[in-house]
């Protein structure tokens, strides 16, 4: 790559949403996120929203896109795994989330075969996002 002109900067992901204002609120209110904007596309069918915990031109950011009436929960598929999120105090922040109905389909605790306490955790449309516990990764 080193003929390569430009440097590479990782911008967003995108994930599709199937009720987005609950969306913005999760990413929002329980994982601390900013709405950064949201932009409806008319002809399109479809509104874009970008959140994240920095601003777009320096930081990552997720986007959610919702597909005007769609009504069916889309296929998660088998290829996406998740987002990774990292936190300090897994134990409590797992806790904090699961007391306001957050899913928590692996629990905080040591990964296999290393130091790092690891958690999963559902969204409201079922993509997993990992916390990592910053102060035990090895």
């Amino acid at each position: 790559m080193s003929d390569t002109p430009t440097k590479f900067r990782m911008m967003h992901t995108m994930i599709r949403v199937l009720d987005l204002d609950k969306s913005i609120r999760f990413y929002t209110e329980m994982l601390g996120m900013d709405l950064l904007r949201r932009d409806d596309y008319p002809e399109g069918k479809f509104t874009n929203a970008f959140v994240g915990y920095g601003p777009e031109d320096t930081d990552t950011v997720v986007e959610l896109t919702y597909n005007w009436g769609r009504e069916e929960a889309y296929d998660l598929g088998t290829a996406f795994g998740h987002l990774a999120l990292g936190v300090n105090d897994i134990y409590g922040v797992c806790a904090a989330l699961e007391k306001q109905g957050v899913k928590i389909p692996r629990p905080p605790g040591p990964m296999k075969h290393g130091t790092t306490h690891i958690a999963f955790i559902e969204d409201p449309d079922g993509y997993k996002i990992e916390l990592i516990d910053l102060a035990t990764m090895s």
